[in-house]
């Protein structure tokens, strides 16, 4: 770093040349320069970029654009730092959202203007090419926190000055109300699939409230039969068709669920049957040590098990609810019989219990009354 003198036709003039980080991307080394008519202002200019380095906010002119920044972030950061559902997500938004709004863009003239822009055209439910298609307010806040993550990689690498998706206010999400099914109806699909080839796994479902994945990824060595108990520590995940076991999605996705005896039942029975078929399977195949398996001993891709769902929720004429409203139902099922909401939120494996109370909301209204009688029982012995 140096102010050097340059005697021109012009007269004098200071040039002030100052090492930066190295880029990020390449490793190459950097500099800014910038030249002034006299020495003071070079010196000041001097100044502030040395305390803009000893900050971490250092930015030299890149040439970078928003697409190719985001390329690099996907590529470098998000693709091994994600879950592959996560990634792919990720991936997804940025190619269909954010590179064709702004990914010309040079990375630092990106402005929060850009982003408040995108957000109202996709919230009236056009695109910024014209072309139609929508997006909800909870999807327009998730593509903001992509952004935002981005972003942030951005300036900690010292490629921008700032983040600015922070000063941009994305749409408050609402959380749609869960579809359930009352106790009633999920006997009744119960029931109407005691004979299909899937049934343990509709049990098992409703009856844990499990993750599909959750479900699909379960191993025998993780089910205790003795103990009644099932411990979950990996799920099967589905990317763009390509299935493979990956962890739970959250730290406490890892956990232990009681069985009641009719589940537990179920499940002995089903260890026993597939018993004799694992005799036929290859080594391989039984090495899966998977619960719920195809014939051959495979694992039952996540779309045929969805298929199979509908079409026993199409015989049983019950309101369609999706997959994950077994989910759903059974926590709503839990909490309408009194069960401790801390307790249903581990049985999830909820990151923790304001999700589980903001997700079913919903049923808060109806325990209102139990709590009033609760209360009147305890201080004035009525009901």
């Amino acid at each position: 770093m140096a102010v050097n003198k340059r005697q021109g036709k012009g007269g004098a003039s200071y040039r002030v040349t100052v090492d930066v980080p190295a880029d990020p991307l390449t490793g190459r080394r950097r500099q800014r320069t910038e030249t002034y008519r006299t020495r003071k202002e070079a010196d000041s200019r001097e100044r502030e970029w040395l305390t803009d380095i000893e900050r971490g906010t250092a930015v030299d002119g890149t040439k970078m654009t928003v697409g190719e920044y985001l390329v690099h972030w996907l590529e470098s950061y998000a693709r091994h730092n994600t879950r592959p559902s996560t990634f792919a997500s990720y991936e997804s938004y940025v190619r269909t959202h954010l590179v064709p709004a702004f990914g010309s863009v040079t990375l630092t003239r990106l402005l929060p203007t850009h982003l408040q822009e995108l957000y109202s055209a996709k919230l009236r439910g056009g695109r910024m090419d014209g072309k139609p298609g929508g997006l909800s307010p909870r999807t327009v806040k998730y593509l903001h926190s992509i952004v935002r993550e981005a972003l942030q990689h951005a300036f900690e690498q010292n490629l921008v000055a700032r983040n600015v998706a922070d000063a941009v206010r994305p749409p408050k999400g609402t959380r749609p109300q869960v579809q359930v099914w009352n106790a009633t109806e999920a006997r009744h699909f119960l029931t109407t699939a005691q004979d299909a080839p899937y049934a343990p796994l509709w049990l098992v479902l409703l009856a844990t409230g499990m993750r599909r994945g959750e479900a699909l990824g379960l191993r025998w060595q993780d089910v205790d039969l003795a103990k009644g108990v099932i411990r979950v520590h990996q799920t099967l995940v589905d990317v763009n068709g390509t299935v493979s076991i990956g962890q739970p999605k959250t730290k406490s996705g890892r956990r232990t669920i009681e069985l009641d005896c009719v589940c537990l039942a179920a499940l002995q029975e089903h260890h026993d049957r597939q018993a004799f078929l694992r005799r036929a399977w290859t080594d391989e195949r039984r090495r899966y040590d998977l619960v719920f398996t195809t014939a051959e001993g495979n694992w039952i891709h996540p779309r045929n098990v969805d298929r199979e769902y509908y079409a026993l929720v199409k015989k049983s004429n019950l309101p369609r609810i999706t997959l994950h409203g077994l989910r759903h139902t059974c926590a709503t099922l839990l909490l309408l019989h009194n069960v401790n909401p801390k307790v249903v939120s581990e049985r999830l494996g909820h990151a923790s219990i304001s999700i589980t109370l903001d997700t079913y909301s919903h049923v808060l209204p109806s325990m209102q009354k139990d709590a009033a009688d609760a209360i009147g029982a305890a201080l004035f012995g009525v009901a």
